[in-house]
């Protein structure tokens, strides 16, 4: 006698599976804790990878650039920019003093306690740089140019071509003082917006180009975005007034 066929699983002497239970989680709060904090430490981790190779905020600790920036303004700079190969006439740009530019600075004193976090802070990028030996001003010249005040009408010339610059706070004139310079091989000459209140490479110079000019070594990256007041936001980009300034010669 044959028989008859079942049907895979539908035998009356199986019994359903039981379900496997779940090992239960041991101690919820401290796992949670525990996320949270690999979490936060990935994000700083990230963070200071950010500040030392992309990008890095900064506050305008002066009025040497007004009004294109204010005393207490935030901007974020771009360390990719950097360099012998990016920086370009009319670029504001973030850089350590040379040497002498600056007076020694004292920190505010918050506190033990706060003044710990802030640096903390600070080192991985999460709050802006407050160091005492960084400066910001705009590139007049690049090397081999010649930088020179003025012509008849009172404008600053690179190269032998006027420049008429609509970003100089208002009433100032291009310079304060008369000088010609060469700016030397790997440097950069540098000048406040605001330049009867900015102590630049006109202020730290000899006459010659070689004591005021910037080592490009020194240049930390470019200003790409003001970024606080929220209400002052904005992207900088190169003034059109140096589109026709001729290569050094």
């Amino acid at each position: 006698m044959t028989e008859p066929t079942r049907e895979r699983g539908s035998s009356s002497d199986e019994h359903p599976p039981e379900p496997v239970e779940q090992p239960a989680r041991s101690g919820g709060f401290w796992a949670g804790v525990k996320e949270v904090a690999a979490i936060a430490a990935t994000a700083l981790v990230i963070s200071f990878l950010i500040k030392t190779f992309l990008a890095q905020a900064f506050w305008i600790p002066s009025g040497s650039m007004e009004n294109t920036l204010v005393y207490g303004d935030r901007v974020m700079v771009s360390k990719i920019q950097a360099g012998a190969w990016s920086v370009d006439r009319g670029d504001v740009v973030v850089f350590e003093d040379p040497g002498g530019w600056l007076p020694p600075v004292q920190r505010a004193d918050r506190g033990p306690v706060i003044n710990a976090a802030l640096r903390g802070l600070e080192f991985v990028g999460v709050a802006p740089s407050s160091q005492g030996n960084h400066l910001i001003k705009r590139v007049i010249g690049l090397p081999g140019d010649t930088v020179e005040c003025c012509d008849e009408q009172g404008r600053l010339l690179v190269n032998g071509e006027p420049l008429e610059e609509d970003y100089l706070f208002p009433g100032d004139d291009p310079s304060t003082t008369d000088f010609a310079i060469t700016v030397p091989e790997d440097h950069i000459w540098l000048m406040g917006d605001h330049r009867s209140n900015s102590r630049d490479s006109r202020a730290n110079d000899d006459g010659t180009g070689q004591e005021g000019s910037v080592p490009l070594d020194d240049v930390v990256g470019q200003a790409v975005v003001l970024i606080y007041p929220f209400d002052h936001f904005d992207w900088f980009s190169v003034p059109d007034t140096f589109t026709d300034v001729p290569a050094a010669p």
